[in-house]
């Protein structure tokens, strides 16, 4: 009697990948979904499909499945949990095994989780909500050029977070005059400024010509201030060569930091630029343009904690992570979780802050958390509260929105900051006591008088749309 090996045709995903009996390894890769199945799909169904299809599976049965250990490199759909206050919608929890992921590869993680699966049809919506990197997998990628303690080292800068921002308006300007405002927020007191994400080398203002002008204007503030200063060079461009290029030039400036624009310039030219930056002994600052194409709709995307975790791995030593405060959406408790994913050696699961793993990061060095987007002195004592030292606080309109000019906004940002930092080293607390705390300072500082005045009524209080799932 013979026995049947092969069936050609489709068979259930659950038969091979729902293994709610299994205990994942300290060496997997696990992933939490939020999964949102067409009607009448069973749940144990699509939590399987989404382990198949991001793994090894297929929609049908092929006879070359015969061909290697289908036990070994599947993927795992192995618990599932509700959402709360979602009844449409699940959490699946599925393991990984590390071979199937090239070392060091961002690339090749997200191409795998992420890259056809969310086009299924037995979805109706999905939405990767966090990773669990294994320290083995951690260990095979360079991460952070720098780091939080280097960075600090090198710009000698202790015991306070760092003061950006962003040059406006954005676009439009000549070199010169870009120069000129880059010079008057240095030399006001603030540690760096910045290109937007879509400055590259446009028309009215080719990236050569900035980057002279600026770096002219990094040196003029540095004599000045007897301070260090730098400005974020964005070295995003068409293609990588035209990158490296920049990046080369802003080297021979003797400027200390450039920028890219991880999301959209993507993860294969990151982590090359990354290990560029680590060679030549430049800082790498980070913006995430696009990010919230990808992260803000709450069922369906990558959750923002995810690409902050494969930006740690891919190497930046700075990265945006919005406000709370600010203009621009985000959620205290969920932003407070993925910015402790960036700055510290081990973060425990909690749920309560949308982290759904423990993360090892083993002797990993952290990136600066950068409060980017609307903020202004008034929002100086939340953001020192939320953000804590290891931050840029990086304004825009809030420095160069005062009255007297650009260098007078940066006074008073400053004197903002140093006032509100000795408040907390004293035990005060500072959302509390803010208005006193920032009225004393002013005191002996008119350009932060001026600029409490001036946005006194400037709030931004919107719903955020994004929440922690509530229990």
């Amino acid at each position: 009697m013979s026995v049947k090996t092969y069936d050609a045709g489709v068979k259930e995903y659950r038969e091979l990948y729902w293994t709610p009996d299994y205990v994942p390894l300290d060496s997997d890769l696990l992933a939490c979904f939020k999964v949102t199945g067409q009607p009448g799909v069973p749940r144990e169904e699509v939590a399987a499909a989404v382990a198949a299809e991001s793994s090894t599976g297929t929609w049908s049965t092929v006879w070359s499945e015969l061909l290697t250990d289908m036990e070994f490199y599947k993927g795992r759909a192995y618990r599932i949990e509700d959402v709360p206050g979602d009844k449409e919608s699940f959490y699946t929890f599925i393991a990984y095994p590390i071979d199937l992921f090239e070392e060091g590869s961002i690339v090749n993680v997200l191409t795998s989780l992420v890259g056809n699966v969310f086009g299924f049809k037995a979805l109706r919506h999905l939405r990767l909500e966090d990773i669990r990197f294994p320290l083995a997998y951690v260990k095979t990628c360079m991460g952070p050029p720098n780091g939080i303690q280097v960075e600090r080292d090198k710009l000698n800068k202790y015991g306070r977070p760092l003061l950006g921002c962003t040059i406006k308006p954005k676009l439009g300007l000549s070199a010169k005059n870009y120069g000129r405002a880059v010079y008057e927020c240095l030399r006001g007191g603030l540690d760096f400024t910045k290109d937007d994400e879509n400055v590259n080398s446009q028309p009215f203002m080719r990236w050569q010509n900035r980057f002279e002008f600026v770096a002219e204007a990094v040196a003029a503030s540095q004599a000045e201030t007897g301070e260090r200063k730098g400005h974020y060079l964005n070295v995003t461009a068409p293609d990588p060569e035209q990158m490296y290029e920049r990046a080369e030039f802003a080297k021979e400036l003797g400027q200390p930091i450039i920028m890219h624009d991880y999301i959209t310039g993507g993860f294969c030219a990151n982590t090359g630029l990354a290990k560029w930056c680590r060679k030549n002994g430049m800082l790498l600052h980070i913006h995430r343009a696009m990010h919230a194409v990808i992260d803000r709709h709450p069922k369906h995307g990558i959750h923002f904690r995810v690409l902050a975790k494969c930006l740690r791995l891919s190497g930046g030593d700075h990265l945006h992570t919005g406000t709370v405060v600010g203009k621009l959406e985000g959620d205290r408790a969920s932003t407070l979780g993925y910015v402790d994913l960036l700055r510290e050696s081990f973060i425990p699961e909690d749920r309560s802050r949308g982290i759904f793993f423990d993360q090892d990061w083993g002797s990993m060095p952290g990136v600066f958390a950068v409060a980017s987007g609307g903020i202004h002195v008034w929002h100086m004592p939340a953001l020192v509260t939320i953000f804590g030292d290891d931050s840029v606080l990086q304004f825009g309109g809030g420095t160069q929105g005062h009255p007297w000019g650009n260098a007078a906004g940066a006074a008073a940002n400053r004197v903002a900051l140093e006032a509100c930092v000795k408040a907390r080293n004293e035990g005060r607390d500072l959302e509390r006591e803010s208005r006193e705390i920032l009225t004393d300072a002013a005191r002996h500082s008119p350009e932060l008088a001026i600029a409490m005045e001036t946005w006194k009524e400037i709030k931004f209080e919107f719903d955020t749309v994004d929440k922690l799932d509530a229990g």
